[in-house]
């Protein structure tokens, strides 16, 4: 039987889903929200300029073009200045704000952020708290974490602080940080959590076709997906998870990436494109056996004409 799907979200992948992606990817599905890359707290509130760097959407009512909702995502360990910030980022027009306690980046984890916070459940508590009464109750709180550190022995103590600090939403993506992305996703941990605790859950991790959403679904328990690396490898795999089409042909995609380029012509930025393009096509390479050759034809070019003289070349 076929398991119905309430709302599918575009992930904040970090350095790849910017601005650009997100016009293109939700031009061409109908996702429910987008979440930014982080924007990265320490000790003070961050400037305005900031916020419109990682989010250019605040400047439209936090919508993308086509009315896609966005919300920012913060990443921090200070619950003041979480508060502060997010405080800040609904005042600029955010749809909600989001906490980041799942990412694995070395870096970020060393400054006491992202996932290393999942081995201290009552700091999260703390963080979430905090922006939960510094926000108006009608705002949406979500909160994207892993299955834990280095395991999972954590998990429950983490949920139980995140619910009861009264946040509204909750992704898990479903593998520890220890685990990385390397397959599989857990995504009957998220089920025994949808059991024991009154949370509105969101599954994350490994959904890379409809069969995919169709298991996770019914493992996680939640009706909610969040779409990382397999939204950027089938680009309109929302609308995929929706029923609504089949993946897209390489044809199509190949209009896709031409059509990229344009988003890109509003100042020659030919190396910010190349160097982002062959990080995309990198993704595609994961569902498109066609990318292989392409990537290889475009690895060594830098001029966004000789690029896309060469996807004519392959098209």
């Amino acid at each position: 039987m076929k398991n119905h799907v309430k709302q599918v979200i575009l992930a904040p992948m970090e350095g790849v889903a910017d601005v650009l992606m997100r016009e293109m990817l939700t031009s061409l599905n109908h996702y429910d929200l987008c979440i930014t890359e982080f924007v990265r707290v320490v000790d003070t509130l961050v400037p305005k300029k900031v916020f419109h760097k990682i989010c250019p959407e605040l400047l439209n009512n936090g919508m993308t073009k086509n009315q896609t909702p966005v919300r920012v995502q913060l990443l921090g360990q200070d619950p003041q200045w979480m508060a502060e910030n997010a405080v800040r980022a609904l005042e600029l027009g955010s749809h909600g704000i989001d906490l980041n306690f799942g990412c694995p980046a070395k870096t970020v984890n060393k400054s006491k952020g992202g996932a290393v916070l999942l081995k201290s459940p009552e700091t999260i508590h703390q963080i979430v708290t905090n922006v939960r009464e510094s926000i108006s109750a009608e705002q949406t709180l979500s909160v994207k974490i892993r299955l834990g550190f280095d395991d999972t022995s954590l998990l429950n103590e983490v949920v139980s602080a995140i619910v009861s600090a009264k946040a509204n939403f909750l992704t898990i993506h479903a593998r520890t940080k220890r685990d990385g992305y390397n397959p599989p996703a857990y995504w009957h941990h998220i089920g025994q959590i949808s059991e024991h605790y009154p949370i509105e859950l969101c599954a994350n991790g490994e959904i890379w076709s409809y069969n995919d959403a169709q298991r996770c679904i019914k493992e996680a328990k939640t009706s909610n997906l969040m779409l990382g690396r397999g939204a950027l490898a089938t680009p309109n795999l929302a609308n995929v998870v929706k029923g609504l089409e089949e993946k897209m042909s390489w044809p199509m995609l190949c209009q896709q990436l031409k059509r990229y380029a344009q988003l890109e012509l509003d100042g020659d930025k030919s190396f910010y494109f190349s160097s982002r393009l062959k990080q995309w096509i990198r993704y595609l390479k994961l569902q498109y056996p066609q990318a292989e050759e392409l990537f290889s034809e475009i690895k060594l070019l830098k001029d966004k004409k000789d690029i896309l003289s060469a996807i004519d070349k392959l098209h």
